[in-house]
């Protein structure tokens, strides 16, 4: 595959965002990580990589990310849906995206062009593919940070912020997850969708996570895989003030 397009979520969701606010800004993509916002860190990582013919931001406020954000002809800042699955469910039906899509958000602040190497480079034919880092490789790494884990045969897994989605032909995927997405327990509410065989044995941890994946792309005809990160710092991300000390004490060599 050549000629990637990177999909860059920076929105906001609705009401106020306390976190956001807490560093002087009203939207989470500003806020700054090692003196510049925090948008800014996995764009440029991105820009970085060759294989991204086009690198599309998508935000409910163009005109504020674009300020921060770089002037490059691979770089376009987009209005985006209101929810992540409406905007990806428009991407895929849009006979315009070029495809495959590599999928991030404004908060991966420790992405770097390794990370991108070693998910782009083992999705193979994979029509969807999800970065995932290991319980056991995160805490050698951080032994005191926290992170949500999903646990299934054989071990527990965070997502990594880093989807591959190959073709058009994943739409039905995305509308299924649009339709569960305002769901907290979102993970969980696809496993029921997808049966109740499925969802126990998940569910009573009978299953591994590729065969959790394998099913559930037998149920939808697609090839589904989970890729495990190299770097366990990929399942790092920005979500409240804790994430924010230790990327910056990571950034400064500290942690």
């Amino acid at each position: 595959m050549s000629g990637w397009t990177a999909v860059l979520l920076a929105g906001s969701r609705p009401g106020t965002d306390a976190f956001a606010q807490s560093y002087g800004t009203d939207l989470k993509a500003l806020i700054p990580v090692s003196g510049e916002p925090m948008v800014r860190r996995p764009v440029m990582a991105l820009l970085a990589d060759e294989r991204f013919t086009a690198i599309r931001v998508l935000t409910q406020q163009p005109e504020r990310i674009a300020a921060v954000l770089p002037a490059n002809p691979r770089l376009t800042v987009e209005l985006s849906g209101d929810t992540i699955a409406a905007t990806l469910d428009a991407i895929c039906n849009d006979p315009a995206t070029v495809w495959p899509l590599l999928v991030t958000t404004a908060d991966h602040a420790l992405l770097d062009q390794g990370m991108i190497e070693d998910f782009c480079d083992r999705t193979g034919q994979a029509d969807i593919a999800i970065a995932v880092v290991e319980r056991t490789a995160l805490l050698k790494r951080l032994p005191a940070t926290r992170r949500t884990w999903i646990r299934f045969r054989g071990g527990a897994y965070s997502g990594a912020n880093l989807f591959m989605l190959k073709s058009s032909k994943v739409a039905p995927a995305i509308a299924l997850w649009r339709g569960v997405e305002q769901d907290r327990k979102i993970g969980w509410r696809l496993l029921m969708a997808m049966g109740p065989t499925l969802f126990l044995g998940a569910a009573l941890r009978l299953l591994t996570l590729d065969q959790v994946l394998q099913r559930i792309g037998r149920k939808l005809d697609l090839d589904v895989r989970a890729i495990a990160m190299t770097d366990p710092l990929a399942a790092v991300d920005v979500d409240k003030p804790d994430d924010h000390r230790l990327v910056e004490a990571i950034l400064a060599g500290s942690a």
